[in-house]
């Protein structure tokens, strides 16, 4: 049996009050599936700047009327001290998930990213201490690693950002090392590597390149590939961001501040993307017959992307138990029947 299935079972059995800020997201609500299918006490919040009321129906069509009773959600902003000291009181663990994302957008508009990446990520940290929580997880990011080449990214080795989303992810860290050696505060950062699966939004100027091609590719609309398609990343299935969540909220780990990647240690470029998404599609009879369009490298953007997971592997007992591939199939078939044509 795996480190993570012990996990579960113990919690199962020994249920515990969870915080997840950002829950009407994409991550944020996953994790609030797993949590209450596996009869956890859940509080939300979100502001529904990017996350969305559907995403908190689609979970409650999935669960028991019991199950979805342990949910308590609340809108508003991680800017609201008083908010947060309220969602945090009693709490057990924190699953930070809010954060105003996208490199691009972050270009656009840096204040609005650092108030809600930097502001509110303080906000539920030091709520989160004197709450006397019994752990801090929150999500970082691999924008981290910057202008750092080498590859397989290491978590202690990092380059210069190379956005101001960047920078407000790496003070996430920074503040987080501080806490736990000042204060001896238990806070993990996971540095995801471009998650996808259900519930991802396609929509928007700054959606993720996954969800943004299925539904184009189900719509017969145009691709667009920035570069000339060789750009990889290591695309991760959510499932194994939860579980990372869970293994890390539940660890007893003697270094209180811990960084970790969350990832599958692969990396698939663009072109292959194009293709792939474009095979598992025509396995539901719907044929895209367009080349992807080809235009400039998108600024701030780094062109390779893989992570070394073994650190999450030996401390946490992290297993991935979907490649990218076996992730892409379970995503088509999510967004293939629930898409609106």
């Amino acid at each position: 049996m795996s480190k993570f299935s012990d996990v579960v079972i113990n919690l199962q059995g020994n249920p515990k009050t969870w915080v997840i800020t950002g829950v009407a997201g994409f991550i944020g609500s996953n994790l609030l599936e797993f949590l209450l299918k596996n009869n956890q006490i859940v509080v939300g919040l979100d502001n529904l700047s990017t996350g969305h009321r559907h995403n908190l129906d689609k979970v409650r069509e999935i669960l028991t009327k019991n199950q979805w009773k342990n949910f308590t959600f609340h809108e508003g902003n991680l800017q609201e001290i008083n908010l947060c000291k309220k969602i945090v009181n009693g709490a057990d663990h924190i699953l930070h998930q809010a954060a105003l994302g996208s490199v691009p957008r972050s270009i656009e508009d840096p204040i609005s990213t650092n108030s809600s990446n930097i502001e509110g990520f303080l906000n539920i940290l030091e709520t989160s201490r004197l709450a006397g929580v019994q752990s801090f997880t929150y999500a970082a990011s691999s924008s981290t690693y910057g202008d750092h080449k080498a590859l397989p990214k290491k978590e202690d080795f990092i380059g210069n950002p190379l956005s101001p989303y960047a920078v407000t992810k790496y003070v996430n860290e920074i503040y987080a090392d501080v806490y736990s050696r000042v204060y001896g505060f238990k806070a993990i950062g996971l540095r995801y590597f471009n998650v996808f699966g259900k519930r991802q939004d396609p929509d928007g100027a700054y959606a993720a390149v996954i969800p943004k091609w299925i539904d184009s590719m189900i719509n017969n609309k145009d691709i667009f590939i920035n570069g000339d398609g060789s750009t990889s990343r290591d695309f991760c299935y959510i499932e194994n961001v939860i579980q990372m969540n869970i293994l890390a909220a539940t660890a007893e780990l003697k270094n209180k501040n811990n960084i970790y990647n969350v990832a599958v240690g692969d990396r698939t470029n663009l072109n292959l993307l194009f293709t792939t998404i474009k095979e598992n599609l025509a396995q539901y009879q719907t044929h895209y017959n367009k080349d992807p369009i080809y235009r400039d490298f998108r600024h701030g953007d780094v062109l390779h992307s893989q992570a070394d997971i073994s650190k999450a592997q030996s401390m946490l007992g992290y297993e991935p138990l979907y490649t990218f591939k076996d992730g892409m199939k379970k995503a088509i078939s999510w967004y293939v029947n629930n898409s609106i044509k």
